[in-house]
This record gives structure tokens, C-alpha cells and sequence, in this order.
């Protein structure tokens, strides 16, 4: 069961946007989606939209092991937050990049890597590596560890 507990950097508990989160990605939903989804309402963004717009960055992307999709998913939410409307509108362009590279220079400090295949330690794109991958439960075992990091980053940062 998700603890319900609101999230602290200090306790390494969570709240409710992590109990959303985990919750979408224990029902099958992937890391990308879990992360979107969960801070969807927020930024005017339907669930089922924020579903289908992440549901391709899942896995490093399609399944391509690259960036990691709770990543991938705390960057959209950046972007939705902070991300640029107006062509001449600079300041939010580098308002979200500076983000973005800090959002990233934290997961890279915490977990080592971006890369969904260098954080389960197997290919995901590949039969072996996904067999490996579910005989070593790591999807079960790591991914929400990844999700809460990003939820927790992007907590500090929006």
C-alpha cells in the first residue's frame, strides 16, 4: 500500500501527487505517464490527455532504453508549467531550461544516469534484457524509486 504520508526530503515520505503517481504506474501505467498524470490537473491538462501525450516516452522512450520516463515525464511537466507561449518570450525559454538542467543535474547526482538501460543495468528494447529485467523484479523494485525522485525534484521545483 503507498504511504500517504505528504512528501519531505527529509523523511523520504511522499504525498498525494507520489500516491497518484504510483498508483497509475502499479495499474500498469508507464513512468512517463505515472509522473505527467499525477500533475496534470494542475496545469490544465486532463488525465486521459496527459495519458496518451506521455504513453510514448515510456521506457526510454518506446522502449529504446534512452531517457528514463519518469524523466521524461518531469520535464513535460516543466515545460507546462514555465515553457514558452510567445515566439519572442526568451525569459520562459530560459526560465525552463535552467530548470530543466537543474532538474537533471539532480536525478543524474541521485540515481548516476538518465539512461532507463544504465538505471535497470539491462536493455529494455531487448528480449534478454527484458526477461532479466522481470526475473530481477526491477521494474517493480526500481522504477518507483525513479518516480519518486522525479515527483520529489519537481515538488522543489514548481
Amino acid at each position: 500500500m503507498v504511504n500517504k504520508a505528504k512528501f519531505s526530503k527529509a523523511s523520504g515520505k511522499h504525498g498525494p501527487r507520489a500516491d497518484r503517481a504510483l498508483a497509475l504506474f502499479h495499474q500498469g501505467f508507464n513512468c512517463s505517464q505515472a509522473v505527467l498524470a499525477a500533475f496534470a490537473p494542475g496545469l490544465g491538462l486532463e488525465r486521459d490527455k496527459a495519458l496518451r501525450l506521455a504513453q510514448s516516452f515510456g521506457a526510454g522512450m518506446a522502449r529504446l532504453g534512452e531517457t528514463c520516463g519518469a524523466v521524461t515525464g518531469a520535464l513535460m511537466v516543466i515545460g507546462l508549467k514555465y515553457g514558452k507561449v510567445r515566439a519572442k518570450d526568451d525569459a520562459s525559454k530560459e526560465k525552463t531550461y535552467r530548470l530543466v538542467r537543474q532538474f537533471v543535474d539532480r536525478f543524474r547526482a541521485k540515481h548516476g544516469s538518465l539512461r532507463c538501460r544504465t538505471l535497470l543495468g539491462h536493455d529494455i528494447g531487448s528480449a534478454r534484457g527484458m526477461k532479466r529485467i522481470k526475473q530481477k523484479g526491477l521494474h517493480d523494485s526500481l522504477c518507483p524509486k525513479f518516480i519518486r525522485t522525479a515527483l520529489g525534484i519537481l515538488e522543489d521545483t514548481i
